[in-house]
């Protein structure tokens, strides 16, 4: 796995230093403000797209006599790999990416693609929304060019397909797109399944023309990006949750004020806010979507046989990477917390 990550890092390093032969329209000017350009690959509609607004309302705001703020969804500049080559040489100033495109460049992010990591979404949560710590993190992958600004709840992964799936055995055979992570793919193939790592702009074509089977994801890709149209199964396996970050370009950040800097920290965190708001409802309004409207089947699955099929998975992920102990270690710490509180609720509400 190394080995792969080392060929990854020197690939996309050599497509770096080609792009920067060129000065792409994200140094210009528009009417004396400097251009700052955002990309991502969801919808206008998507909950990160609407953080992203408040992101571009508060720097305007405070900052709208020196910068314009423009966003481009549905991978208008490319996909997530591309567009991180693009920040880095400062193409373009910020991208949302899912946190295994991250991997590459800085081992501590493969944490997010294993398996069960979080036990709750109240740990993932609070875990993530440790600022102080995760700023820590953030800074990880300065040497590549860039740091992360914030993260975005991207919710909980779980397997869908053209058929069913009620337990591990189901998933056998079948082609899965995952994300393009080491990690993600050992995980399908441990539960039987051949990973297929795609850029998600492709997902609803290939599943359409069989080329894969199925995809894993939250509900939002059923109906957002309209797999449900094509994927009529939807399993609560509930296998990952995989925040996606903002990632800016360093020099960029390193070339604001102080106070300007404080701005843009302000805007990233004012653009989660929004961001967690959003989700909670639309996760709910794309359910029933999916169910009433495209016919999806949503299939309550016994999560433990799941947990069973890959738990030698983190073994073997931190036996691996010991980058990612540290970060491993403190989310468990936050999980074993909301558990002892949620044991303690259970045990008060079953005493009255």
């Amino acid at each position: 796995m190394r080995a792969l990550k080392r060929a990854l890092v020197l690939a996309l390093s050599a497509a770096m230093i080609l792009a920067s032969t060129v000065c792409m329209s994200g140094c210009g000017l528009k009417d004396g403000k400097r251009i700052i350009r955002i990309a991502h690959s969801q919808s206008e509609t998507h909950p990160e797209h609407l953080g992203l607004l408040k992101f571009k309302e508060y720097i305007e705001e405070n900052l709208g006599d020196k910068y314009e703020v423009q966003i481009y969804p549905n991978e208008l500049l490319g996909g997530q790999t591309k567009v991180i080559e693009l920040v880095q040489t400062g193409a373009i100033d910020f991208v949302v990416v899912g946190t295994p495109n991250l991997e590459n460049f800085a081992d501590v992010y493969e944490v997010f693609s294993m398996p069960y990591l979080f036990t709750s979404e109240e740990a993932y949560h609070e875990a993530m929304n440790d600022v102080d710590y995760m700023r820590q993190v953030y800074r990880s992958t300065d040497e590549a060019g860039f740091q992360v600004m914030t993260w975005y709840n991207a919710g909980t992964r779980s397997f869908y397909a053209k058929t069913p799936i009620y337990t591990p055995d189901d998933l056998k055979g079948l082609k899965i797109r995952v994300q393009q992570s080491p990690a993600s793919v050992n995980m399908c193939n441990e539960f039987g399944a051949a990973a297929s790592p795609m850029s998600f702009g492709e997902v609803y074509t290939a599943i359409q023309q069989g080329v894969i089977d199925g995809a894993e994801n939250n509900e939002l890709a059923l109906t957002n990006n309209k797999h449900g149209e094509v994927a009529k199964y939807y399993a609560y396996n509930k296998h990952q949750m995989v925040p996606d970050v903002l990632v800016g370009n360093l020099k960029f950040l390193d070339g604001l004020s102080e106070e300007e800097f404080e701005i843009f920290q302000e805007a990233a965190l004012l653009s989660t806010e929004i961001e967690l708001e959003e989700w909670e409802k639309q996760i709910e309004e794309a359910k029933e979507t999916a169910k009433n409207e495209m016919g999806v089947e949503f299939i309550d699955v016994d999560v433990e046989l799941f947990k069973e099929k890959v738990a030698n998975v983190q073994e073997e992920m931190l036996a691996d990477n010991e980058s990612i102990r540290e970060l491993y270690e403190h989310i468990q710490t936050i999980n074993e917390k909301h558990m002892a509180e949620s044991k303690n609720a259970t045990s008060s509400k079953e005493g009255k």
